[in-house]
């Protein structure tokens, strides 16, 4: 069998990660599951410089929850954002569309709040320094930035109600209703919040047997990157076949075959 190096290189998120492989300086890139899909339609993030289609899809790993944090008890609606303070994350990031998504599906425009558009390490210094209300975040729970925020203090975070979470799913099918138990923070109680995937892609000229060895480096030794990282109990066959939005690189369609699951290639 043929062995694959992996090299790891840092970047501003997922939009850059696609930009990156897009230009040559990277083979492989975590993206959000709705970023990517906006990259593929030329959508949103990718309207301006138009549709890049020249990537697969390898797997689809854990899930990338939409956290509204609050030091304001009163906040517990996303209705209660009107008129208030709100980090809606970096410029143009996929933070920023998801927090646009959520205030639309509650009947909300940026209009309606005065926003910031922070990072989350600087989304949670602001919240302490009271120069806003709440932030919006887009990581996997627990993220460091917000358990850094709730030690030594009461952090909450908005709930969504079915009703609208239903709607939104409705419109942007990349989104799943997800709840985060309450001992994750210390909240008060769970929160029923929805979240996009973490999703590994690869640019179509990346060989099949790569993407294979990647993979079988993932999905055979689930028990070790467990053992290391949190995220480790979250892979799972079925969710890594559950991207429809983007089609399969030829090594994953030939990885999951041989696992007895048929997933859409390229």
């Amino acid at each position: 069998a043929t062995s694959t190096t992996v090299n790891y290189i840092s970047s501003n998120g997922s939009q850059d990660n696609i930009y990156m492989m897009q230009d040559g300086d990277a083979n492989m890139g975590f993206v959000q599951s709705d970023v990517m899909a906006y990259a593929y339609a030329g959508s949103r993030l990718f309207e301006q410089d138009g549709a890049i289609d020249t990537f697969s899809t390898v797997a689809a790993l854990y899930m990338e929850q939409v956290q509204i944090v609050t030091l304001d008890p009163e906040i517990t609606s996303v209705a209660d954002l009107e008129g208030k303070n709100v980090s809606v994350g970096a410029a143009n990031s996929g933070v920023y569309f998801n927090a646009m998504d959520i205030l639309a599906a509650y009947g909300l425009t940026e209009d309606d709040i005065n926003s910031t558009y922070q990072n989350f390490a600087d989304s949670t210094d602001a919240l302490v320094n009271g120069t806003i209300d709440a932030a919006f975040v887009v990581a996997g729970a627990p993220t460091a930035a917000v358990q850094e925020l709730a030690t030594g203090r009461d952090v909450y975070l908005v709930s969504l109600d079915q009703e609208h979470i239903d709607a939104l799913i409705e419109t942007s099918p990349y989104y799943s209703a997800y709840t985060i138990p309450a001992d994750v923070y210390g909240t008060p109680e769970d929160v029923q919040t929805v979240a996009v995937g973490a999703v590994v892609i690869a640019n179509d000229d990346v060989s099949e047997d790569d993407v294979y060895n990647f993979l079988f480096g993932i999905f055979e030794n689930i028990p070790a990157i467990s053992a290391s990282h949190g995220k480790g109990a979250e892979l799972d066959m079925e969710f890594a076949t559950s991207v429809t939005d983007v089609p399969y690189h030829p090594g994953a369609v030939a990885y999951f075959a041989e696992k007895g699951i048929e997933v859409p290639g390229k």
